[in-house]
């Protein structure tokens, strides 16, 4: 019996969705004598923390061709918050051996890439040329991304009990539902709990809504175990009984009429033994199915992610020629405010086709005059702040700790109401879900304008924007955490914030203890970027906004015809 103490089921970490890759190459080489290559192409994945290639799956081999369109596809887990780094190596197979180290000399090449470059490609078809081969030109692999429609679906449920076991010395039972799916090792993990009923042996539940891949993770098979408690305040809820059943069969009993479950009790079963029939039934009243639009149904449909940075000058930061200074940069690793620009933008920059992020500093002295900014572009240039890549972000943020004075105070507001006035001058194009915004403002400690910027993200909260705050250094981020409306949405002189828009990390709670900073930053991205797609999706479903169209789905050209001379 798995232990849920209070825990939230939202927090419990939800499946990614599944994307389907499918794989074709171009003008191969050609590594046989007497016939043309048979190619193979194969794809590994690599591990977070050491780095390493995994090989992750084959595809067929396609006899005497160099220009195989690969039937067998590679289903890969998305993660939108996570760097998914992909190799694709190609080899002609001639011998029947499965090790491809015989195969060494039959390389055709190879491809990098991220899995967020291939969804966040133009249709979600990536081309790239394929390398490895000094010397050579060793042609070109098409990749195609599309997400499995069974992990868009999203189910209503609703339960009723009848004749639960009474619990409460003075009363009868607040029973609740905590659901839990199987994994692959045995082990069980929860993905929802119902809200608790007072004081009743015939509860009727809420009807609830989930994403099929919450339940079983595409699985329809999968056991779903769902445990029945009595509720007491103290948090030592007792058990009442249990009960098992997989998406598969919910759905079918639905179709015919109320479903019931026994709810059995494991240890009065075994005390009672032929006298204990159970405690009680739970019965599936509805089961209704739908197919929700997706995140990456929008990728698809063109909506292009704009990413703008805004970083911290503030004197408190300490003085960057000093090792003990935040922003100091060290010929050895790069600092926590590079870390999290790098971790962060390396993700997001799949998902911008022209890749040009616009680069702020506030609380600083500029020259030539001194004049303290609150809203400066990192690149100098006021009338073209748009670095290219995060590479051009890294660079304009190390030039300008050369060129800047460290001052104060620290003034989110006026980075904020940049990118929302960038917003609204174009808001007949972000009316129609092609662009979305986020903002990522990294600092060291107080926020000294609160209330204008709770006034700035309550007007934000309107438009399709996201606020991402990494906070870094040893401070209290008590504002910061205010300005997460996780726990109470945000408000500005009686105005509520629309949505919550604003997510916020202290970096320390994530850095690697063994000083592995490649997986500090993976863990820093991974938090906050996870609310992104679900922040997004709420902005579009309530505007009623729909994906692009789709681009026509990709065909692959005829090899060219050889004509005898």
């Amino acid at each position: 019996m798995a232990c849920i103490g209070d825990a939230d089921p939202f927090t419990a970490a939800i499946p990614a969705t599944k994307v389907e890759l499918t794989v074709s190459c171009r003008n191969l080489l050609d590594r046989d004598t007497f016939s043309k290559s048979d190619p193979i192409c194969v794809l590994y994945t690599q591990g977070i923390a050491n780095r390493e290639w995994r090989e992750f799956g084959r595809t067929e081999v396609i006899d005497n061709t160099l220009n195989p369109d690969f039937v067998r596809k590679f289903i890969v887990d998305y993660f939108f918050e996570e760097r998914q780094n992909l190799r694709f190596d190609l080899y002609d197979l001639d011998c029947k051996s499965d090790n491809l180290s015989k195969h060494m000399q039959d390389f055709l090449g190879q491809a990098f890439c991220t899995l967020g470059e291939i969804v966040g490609s133009l249709g979600s078809r990536l081309e790239k040329p394929l390398i490895g081969i000094p010397g050579k030109k060793c042609g070109t692999i098409i990749i195609r991304a599309e997400e499995l429609s069974n992990c868009r679906e999203s189910v209503m449920l609703q339960f009723c009990g009848n004749k639960l076991d009474k619990k409460d010395f003075f009363g009868k039972s607040d029973p609740f539902l905590v659901f839990y799916r199987s994994n692959e090792d045995g082990s069980y993990t929860i993905c929802h709990k119902t809200e608790v009923v007072k004081n009743t042996l015939d509860p009727v539940w809420q009807a609830f809504k989930i994403p099929v891949r919450a339940l079983c993770n595409g699985d329809y098979d999968r056991s779903i175990k769902v445990e029945v408690y009595d509720w007491d305040r103290d948090g030592g809820h007792d058990f009442i009984g249990e009960f098992s059943t997989s998406y598969r069969e919910m759905c079918r009993s639905q179709r015919n009429s109320f479903f019931s479950f026994e709810v059995l009790n494991p240890k009065k079963k075994g005390k009672k033994k032929k006298k204990y029939q159970n405690s009680g039934t739970v019965t599936l009243l509805s089961c209704l199915v739908d197919t929700e639009l997706s995140f990456l149904d929008y990728i698809r449909g063109g909506t292009q992610i704009n990413f703008t940075v805004a970083i911290d000058f503030t004197a408190s930061n300490g003085n960057p020629s000093q090792p003990t200074s935040l922003h100091y940069m060290s010929p050895y690793q790069l600092n926590d405010y590079a870390m999290a620009l790098r971790a962060i933008g390396e993700i997001i920059q799949d998902y911008d086709s022209d890749k040009l992020f616009p680069a702020l500093g506030f609380g600083a002295k500029l020259p030539p005059d001194g004049r303290v900014s609150h809203e400066f572009p990192l690149n100098g240039n006021p009338q073209n702040p748009y670095c290219s890549g995060i590479d051009g972000v890294m660079e304009a943020y190390y030039q300008s700790l050369k060129s800047v004075r460290l001052y104060g105070p620290t003034h989110f507001s006026p980075v904020i109401n940049h990118v929302a006035s960038f917003n609204a001058r174009y808001a007949s194009a972000v009316t129609d879900g092609s662009q979305y915004f986020i903002l990522l403002i990294i600092s060291d400690g107080v926020i000294t304008d609160m209330a204008q910027t709770k006034e700035s993200i309550v007007n934000a909260a309107s438009l399709p924007m996201s606020i991402i705050i990494v906070g870094v250094g040893p401070a209290e981020f008590d504002e910061m955490i205010e300005l997460d409306g996780d726990e109470e949405r945000i408000s500005s002189q009686g105005r509520y914030a629309e949505r919550d828009i604003v997510q916020f990390v202290p970096f320390r709670d994530y850095i690697d203890r063994r000083g592995n900073h490649i997986l500090s930053m993976a863990r820093l991205a991974k938090e906050v970027l996870a609310e992104i797609p679900d922040q997004f999706l709420s902005y579009m479903r309530t505007r009623g906004i729909k994906p692009g169209p789709q681009p026509p789905p990709y065909t692959p050209c005829p090899p060219p015809a050889i004509h005898p001379l």
